[in-house]
């Protein structure tokens, strides 16, 4: 209730008891009066002294943005760095501008070319939090019983292949499923065509959408799903085609059985789709998290000082028509992209919301053709 109120800027200051207000400390937003009983509230009330009462707050040191009046919030230290990731730099680059505009990516490779270890790292390289994500996201930590966390770093769920459908998506009881649970951060799928097909093709509308209604018995719960769909998937049953060391077991019939899993559809709502090798040949060239990390934060704030609500990777029809502007080299380019590789409506439009992100991590203005041309290169074609 607390965070619900707090989140609508509804209340600023709240009166509770000692162990209410260790859980409620680091909302930055509110003033909290600690009291022992309802006897202490009575004289809370009456007392003209209140700052007797007043719970003292300690804050982590978080770095502070502010744009257009609006402040956003982002941590400098990374559990997890992307100098552990030996080579692999085309896959660090795709994870960069996955984070840099909230693009959906899949990473298709062998078993320890990095896949996992890169999808791990993305949650500490994402974008600045306003306020209001922050205590959304504790909002939900609270709901689903989680000890709540105030820090700007956003959530990473990663559910395994045999979690059920209701788990993932929500279902007749209460609880909230997977795909609210990573609003506004990562919802990640490690071996994706191992989840059943019923679970992946009910990920279209939040996808889509970035929203879900779910059916309970006596109502309707509409759930916002804006998170960033991350997976990653062996390129065949016994993983190892594209191995430069082991030799692959299956049949070009059991290959073509795994890969038809992932329906048109489904790959159709994937911004960003990248096929790794396993060689580390390249390793000298060590890319960090803070590195990365600068990188989406000089994005992320050339999309908010064009007056983007959402960033590029989540722009409505409306705004991508506003904001994805072409020069006339990409667009010759596209339009012959579109006729060559018989683009959908919808994959021209991810197409454009990455070279829109591209050019922001450019510091281009208007989309060039190299941009583009970097975005066409992520289309699963």
């Amino acid at each position: 209730m607390v965070l619900s109120l707090a989140k609508q800027k509804l209340i600023n200051k709240v009166v509770v008891c000692e162990n209410s207000a260790k859980k409620l400390a680091n909302i930055p937003n509110i003033d909290i009066y600690v009291v022992k009983d309802l006897n202490g509230a009575i004289e809370f009330l009456k007392s003209n002294l209140k700052d007797e009462y007043l719970y003292k707050k300690e804050f982590p040191l978080y770095k502070t943005l502010e744009i257009n009046g609006e402040k956003y919030f982002y941590d400098t230290k990374y559990v997890e760095d992307f100098s552990d990731v030996l080579g692999q730099d085309m896959a660090k680059y795709a994870a960069m501008i996955c984070a840099a505009g909230n693009h959906n990516f899949i990473m298709e490779g062998s078993p320890g070319c990095g896949k996992s270890m890169i999808s791990k790292r993305l949650q500490y390289i994402l974008s600045p939090m306003s306020l209001e994500e922050i205590l959304e996201k504790a909002k939900l930590q609270a709901l689903d019983f989680k000890d709540i966390d105030f820090s700007p770093i956003r959530a990473f769920r990663n559910p395994h292949h045999t979690a059920t459908k209701s788990s993932i998506l929500g279902g007749t009881n209460s609880k909230m499923g997977e795909v609210a649970l990573s609003n506004n951060g990562v919802l990640f799928f490690d071996d994706l065509p191992h989840f059943p097909n019923n679970i992946l093709e009910a990920l279209r509308e939040p996808l889509e959408d970035n929203k879900i209604l779910i059916s309970r018995v006596n109502s309707k719960v509409l759930y916002e799903t804006k998170f960033i769909f991350v997976a990653a998937l062996n390129p065949c049953p016994c993983g190892n085609l594209l191995s430069s060391v082991k030799e692959c077991r299956c049949s070009e019939v059991e290959i073509q059985r795994y890969k038809n899993r992932l329906s048109e559809p489904f790959l159709d709502r994937i911004d960003l789709y990248l096929v790794m090798n396993d060689s580390f040949n390249d390793n000298k060239n060590i890319v960090s998290s803070t590195e990365l990390h600068q990188n989406v934060i000089k994005a992320f704030i050339k999309q908010k000082s064009r007056g983007q609500k959402e960033l590029n990777g989540k722009l409505s029809d409306e705004d991508i028509k506003k904001y994805c502007l072409l020069d006339d080299e990409s667009s010759e380019v596209l339009e012959k992209a579109r006729l060559n590789y018989s683009f959908s409506f919808r994959s021209i439009n991810k197409v454009l919301k990455v070279a829109r992100t591209i050019a922001d991590l450019n510091n281009n203005d208007i989309i060039t053709k190299s941009d583009l041309l970097k975005s066409l290169n992520f289309r699963r074609r």
